[in-house]
């Protein structure tokens, strides 16, 4: 019979993610059972396109190669209360995030629209162009103001906004420690439940560096692949490849998650981060001694041998220091094992280096293979480095049963993510309990690039000519020919992401209107109809439609006019 254990332990009840080559995890799990490589090789045309420099396209260090993530310039505005001016300037990576919180929660059978209380978010991302171009670009900060630009499109913000947009008061905590940050939340999420800090928690990352196609410069020594490929311990390994994407798990203390009848999907048995110090003979090069202590103070802290593992999903990022560097401080943590006990394998090679997001990544695969008690492969790699022969490893060549142990052990694997400055993080991770009563079954909502509009930053278009700008200057022109309520309601509607007219029978606050919405209308006010607006007036408990009314006659009256009737009229001055 299988042993297992809820003592310190932490259930992962829901998981949501976007990864290259698939916008959902049921197409991810598709892709790495067969083991397919989802790097995308653009065309010249496509990065031309795209707005990469001729020349730049042309130069032989360019690779046409990326882990590109489709559909990332999209966004349901209006399901998350975002006027489309704000979430034009919101940067992709907090759009994505949003989304895929609230499906991670549909994931764990909680309804996203009444969240548990004491629910905490532990999450970080990448730097962006969005986020450069947005804070460079005047006109952008002109309709939503240098401080409004900023809170949209920082990555600081990325775990706040999702705390804010869905009611989550526990805590809210941005990460960073460069490529080991989705893993390093994860860590940071399974340490406060356990400190009582919350009693669910969302955790991961998330990673788009462009929404449009872009390669990149291979530079001899570096660590990005010539060829545009990422073999993870493979002797014909080049280094890695850039990538995008996004994922999040839901935990809970597992005693609690079995009691509420919670859908676990695996069990997270312990984690443990490390830095490498000054043990390395660079700020960017890995070190061996850090690595090792992670992977042996996680299972540690599980109570648990490393010996015990049958799986690693290491970091492997195919360059030739990182994958000998690697191999050295596993074997070092894993020694007890038999030689060629261990699976090993890297999911870049299926997607590339994920950045903030590769720990999620990781994780995500863990956990598909564990429910499905399968291991896959990782593509292009078909021959092992020769240290391997000498370790407790194996790299997985072909898709194959996880076998269940004889002693009656759970499956059991341990993830590994690095970060350059040295910060690493391993996850023990565990097969979930058998099956028991689930009262919460997994529902889903997948937030398809076809259902929404692609939103780009004010005075850009596709082409690079800059036409938005003609064109809001023409709206305004046609603005001028329209009752001035009926323009202000449009804005309103606008800026609050409201259905229609119809949805301003409510109040300011109880249509979703908050202090920042109401200083860009106040801006947007001034600026189109050259109207000056107490803030005091989104305050009124009022339905909007009297609310513009109000605004409209006040802006309509003519206070010198009235003034020189009276004298006219030989009425004395009030």
């Amino acid at each position: 019979m299988t042993q297992y254990s809820v003592e310190g332990a932490v259930a992962v009840i829901g998981l949501s993610g976007r990864f290259p080559g698939a916008p959902d995890l049921d197409r991810y799990w598709e892709n790495l059972r067969d083991g397919v490589c989802s790097l995308r090789d653009f065309t010249a045309d496509e990065l031309l396109a795209a707005g990469v420099p001729k020349e730049e396209v042309g130069r032989a260090e360019y690779v046409p190669t990326k882990g590109w993530l489709a559909d990332a310039d999209r966004f349901d505005h209006a399901h998350f209360r975002f006027s489309r001016t704000d979430a034009a300037v919101l940067d992709p990576q907090h759009r994505l995030l949003l989304e895929t919180a609230w499906s991670a929660l549909l994931d764990a059978g909680l309804d996203p629209y009444a969240p548990p209380a004491r629910t905490g978010v532990f999450a970080g991302g990448s730097i962006t162009e969005h986020m450069f171009a947005a804070r460079s670009a005047h006109q952008v900060g002109d309709p939503v103001g240098d401080l409004q630009t900023r809170i949209l499109t920082d990555r600081e913000f990325l775990a706040p906004w999702i705390s804010y947009r869905l009611g989550l008061d526990g805590p809210s905590i941005g990460v960073q420690t460069a490529c080991s940050t989705s893993l390093t939340a994860v860590h940071l999420a399974v340490q406060a439940l356990m400190l009582g800090e919350c009693d669910t928690a969302l955790a991961g990352g998330v990673a788009v560096d462009a929404v449009e196609p872009r390669g990149y410069h291979c530079q001899k020594g570096g660590i990005y692949a010539a060829d545009g490929r990422c073999r993870p311990f493979d002797q014909g390994a080049s280094g890695t490849v850039p990538g995008n994407g996004v994922g999040l798990v839901v935990l809970r203390r597992l005693e609690d998650a079995l009691a509420d009848g919670d859908p676990v999907r695996a069990v997270i048995r312990a984690s443990a981060v490390t830095n490498d110090g000054a043990g390395k003979v660079g700020f960017t090069a890995p070190g061996v001694q850090g690595q090792t202590r992670a992977i042996t103070e996680a299972w540690a802290a599980a109570g648990l041998e490393p010996a015990q593992a049958q799986y690693l999903e290491a970091h492997g990022t195919g360059t030739e220091l990182g994958d000998q560097v690697e191999i050295a401080a596993a074997a070092a943590a894993f020694h007890a094992a038999e030689r060629g006990g261990i699976a090993l394998g890297s999911v870049k090679a299926n997607i590339g280096h994920l950045d903030a997001a590769a720990g999620i990544a990781q994780l995500a695969k863990t956990v598909l293979m564990l429910e499905n008690r399968l291991l896959v492969p990782s593509p292009g790699v078909t021959r092992p480095h020769p240290d391997l022969a000498r370790s407790p490893f194996r790299l997985v060549l072909r898709t194959s049963e996880w076998q269940v142990p004889a002693d009656g052990v759970p499956l059991r694997a341990g993830v590994t993510s690095l970060g350059i400055g040295g910060t690493n993080v391993h996850v023990v991770v565990e097969e979930a309990p058998p099956p028991h009563r689930a009262t919460r079954p997994r529902t889903s909502h997948v937030f398809t690039g076809e259902a929404m509009g692609a939103l780009r930053l004010p005075g850009r278009t596709a082409d690079g000519t800059g036409n938005d700008g003609a064109q809001d200057g023409e709206r305004q022109g046609q603005e001028k020919d329209v009752p001035l309520e009926q323009a202000l309601s449009a804005l309103v509607i606008d800026t609050l992401g409201l259905s229609g007219p119809e949805a301003l029978h409510q109040s300011y606050i109880l249509a979703g209107g908050d202090s920042l919405h109401a200083v860009d209308l106040l801006i947007r006010m001034g600026d189109r109809f050259g109207i000056d607006v107490p803030i005091t007036r989104f305050l009124e408990d009022v339905p909007l439609s009297e609310l513009l009314r109000r605004i409209a006659a006040d802006a309509e009256a003519d206070p010198l006019g009235d003034l020189i009737d009276e004298v006219e009229r030989g009425t004395p001055p009030r």
